[in-house]
């Protein structure tokens, strides 16, 4: 499953620089899929708690912040570090506990590094 980051968030942005996949953004500001990968084109987004599931969107076009008060997570870009860590890096970091699981999705590893290979080519 994604990480998530809860509204415990204390906005250190400790977790920021730790994520390989750039996933993690301040709150407030746009994010794009091309951000720390090598995606470019059209990218489809997978992600079923974004608004837009299955949308096509231009790799470097900005998108709407997850959230505009704390630091986010797009979960189209998060691995859960599979492919780079042992572990979730945000997590091991963040002084609060607030990067968890996002129970509303759910990925086995298989798909977690399926995504990374199409981040990263």
């Amino acid at each position: 499953m994604a990480i998530m980051i809860t509204d415990e968030c204390i906005n250190c942005g400790a977790c920021e620089p730790e994520c390989p996949n750039t996933a993690i953004y301040e709150g407030g500001v746009e994010w794009r899929m091309a951000d720390g990968t090598t995606v470019e084109g059209q990218h489809v987004i997978e992600n079923k708690s974004l608004e837009g599931n299955g949308t096509v969107i231009e790799a470097e076009a900005e998108q709407a912040p997850v959230s505009d008060e704390f630091y986010y997570i797009v979960p189209d870009k998060c691995t859960e570090c599979v492919g780079f860590h042992e572990e979730p890096q945000c997590a091991a970091v963040c002084p609060v506990d607030c990067c968890v699981p996002d129970p509303e999705r759910e990925e086995e590893e298989a798909a977690l590094a399926a995504r990374q290979e199409r981040l990263h080519a």
